[in-house]
């Protein structure tokens, strides 16, 4: 979340796709600069893990939002659709039917002395 921005994040939306490791490399930087920072731009933060193992490599977005309503305005009116970028295809073992929208609970725990 950016400095001095007082909104809370209470909505996380996780993106899943895997690809080859041969093709790995590329698909970080094209999903870094044509997925991740425009959506950065809207969400209040954004994420971007991989991981790699045997034969695929595996990529997960998460983003934040202030609610439902916040990212729908982002992804559209059903905010679980998949908006593949234009090159997916290209990079994907499989294209994602789906993202996961999960309800944050708990984001930080005092810590008691």
């Amino acid at each position: 979340m950016a400095d001095g921005d007082d909104r809370i994040a209470r909505i996380a939306r996780i993106w899943r796709g895997r690809t080859v490791p041969e093709k790995a490399d590329a698909y970080a930087a094209y999903l870094r600069e044509v997925g991740v920072k425009p959506l950065a731009r809207k969400a209040l933060g954004a994420q971007m893990f991989r991981e790699d193992r045997a034969g695929e490599s595996e990529f997960v977005t998460i983003s934040y939002w202030e609610s439902v309503e916040a990212m729908s305005r982002f992804a559209g009116p059903d905010p679980r659709r998949i908006h593949h970028l234009d090159r997916d295809a290209e990079f994907l073992i499989e294209l994602p039917e789906a993202v996961q929208v999960l309800e944050i609970v708990l984001d930080r725990v005092e810590s008691r002395d």
